[in-house]
């Protein structure tokens, strides 16, 4: 077709061009990487790159620290599941379905940050991603973990595979880079979650010096006198230094208090003042499709999340507990072409954890969905939860939506878990425009139950 190189795997064809280079490499994917830093200039050894990678609280704590950064005066960039956002500019939606796209997509990215004036780009790193080389030729400086739990085991097969695929964040963090031009923080770091059980394992791939932070452990940012609140948190965080400083944070959940920690730890690597941290805090706007209430006038409560995993849903359930005077009403499903084992631990998390569960579509793909809700409902089953008493199974996620609706009355909550910020829903190999927040004022208004304010 006319290129210059090749650059594969096999050795040289017999046939192939004399005129033309081939490079035979052990790993192309890896190589993909770094040409495609190369070809566009290594944008990530011209500003400070923080990687943070985690199965849940990734595009939370990306938001977190790129709002705490940019309060401190720093010009950031990020990158995340939702969106893209560049110096200076209004974020751009990431309707690719992918955290982490292939190489040459996420350094052209990196090197739109560059030409923007970014001093800082935040790059939310999946297991995906890294197995896959996709972020190969990255210089981190910075690699923040958050929490590990079972999740996207289509892709590695095995939890241990997939942990290690986590782990190679903290590996990437080189202590013998060179320096580069912007400088932030005072040293190169791995941040990571001392409450974790996985804390220790990621520890021992860091090459860099480590900083922990927790809540039910010792660590080197902790979190104390905590309060939580159905608008909200409180909590005392104490840094290394021995300062001490109060946080009020509009986010709900101890999770979220986790999340506050990671950035932080983040804000104090870079020296910006524990008032400063506070007054960010307090402010921040939260994340499009994580905790959002849908606010249409109707006489229950009803949140949009994008919790899909037994872990986050059961955490998001467990804050909307003790806020709900009625009954928790969870709508949920689990993709289709994706890891299967994590599907029936969902239902039994609901069983156990909702009043009702509305077993639906989520991204059915290629497999049959009714197949898929049979299997979460297993876990519902096991857990002591029966059809028509504690769930149902409805095929098509709006009439899943419309279920949960005309069922809840006042006091009730209706927790549409598993799409979050998405705009579009995969049934067979069709992506169709979707947005479960637009679908719930929809079928609000349809049943006559919205009072838009």
């Amino acid at each position: 077709a006319g290129a210059a190189l090749v650059v594969g795997e096999r050795p040289v064809p017999a046939d192939f061009p004399g005129d033309r280079a081939y490079a035979q490499v052990e790993n192309a994917r890896r190589e993909l990487g770094m040409l495609a830093s190369a070809f566009l200039g290594h944008p990530s050894r011209r500003m400070e790159v923080i990687g943070i990678t985690g199965t849940d609280g990734k595009t939370t704590t990306t938001y977190l620290v790129d709002w705490l950064l940019t309060h401190a005066g720093l010009s950031v960039g990020r990158t995340t599941t939702v969106d893209y956002r560049f110096p200076g500019e209004e974020p751009v939606a990431n309707n690719s379905r992918f955290t982490t796209l292939e190489a040459p997509e996420v350094q052209r990215t990196l090197a739109e940050m560059a030409a923007h004036g970014a001093q800082i780009a935040i790059v939310e790193t999946t297991s995906s991603g890294l197995a896959l080389h996709r972020v190969h030729g990255i210089a981190y400086d910075i690699a923040v973990f958050t929490n590990l739990t079972s999740e996207h085991l289509e892709v590695h097969g095995t939890w241990e595979s997939y942990r290690r695929a986590k782990a190679m964040l903290f590996e990437a963090v080189d202590p013998a880079a060179p320096p580069k031009p912007v400088k932030v923080a005072a040293r190169r770091l791995c941040v990571l979650n001392a409450d974790d059980p996985s804390c220790a394992y990621m520890r021992g791939f860091a090459r860099v010096d480590v900083l922990t932070y927790g809540v039910t452990v010792p660590a080197d940012v902790s979190a104390g006198a905590v309060t939580l609140r159905e608008d909200g948190s409180a909590y005392t965080v104490r840094f290394p230094d021995g300062v001490s400083v109060r946080i009020e944070s509009p986010l709900v959940g101890d999770y979220n208090v986790a999340n506050c920690l990671a950035a932080l730890s983040v804000g104090y690597a870079h020296g910006i003042e524990p008032d400063v941290m506070a007054q960010a805090m307090a402010t921040f706007p939260g994340v499009p499709g994580r905790m959002e209430r849908i606010v249409a006038g109707q006489p229950f409560t009803v949140v949009v999340d994008y919790a899909h995993t037994a872990e986050s849903l059961g955490k998001i359930l467990r804050v909307l507990r003790p806020i709900t005077t009625g009954r928790l009403i969870v709508v949920f499903g689990s993709a289709g072409d994706r890891d299967a084992t994590k599907r029936a631990p969902m239902g039994a998390v609901a069983a156990r954890e909702a009043d009702f569960g509305i077993i639906t579509d989520e991204d059915p793909r290629t497999e049959d969905a009714m197949d898929i809700l049979r299997q979460i409902a297993t876990g519902m089953e096991a857990a002591g939860a029966h059809e028509g008493e504690r769930y149902r199974c409805i095929v098509g996620r709006r009439l899943g939506i419309e279920a949960a609706m005309r069922m809840a009355r006042p006091g009730d909550t209706v927790l549409l878990a598993g799409k979050g910020h998405e705009q579009s829903i995969e049934i067979g190999r069709v992506k169709t425009p979707w947005d479960d927040r637009r679908v719930a004022r929809e079928v609000l208004a349809e049943l006559g139950l919205s009072v838009e304010v």
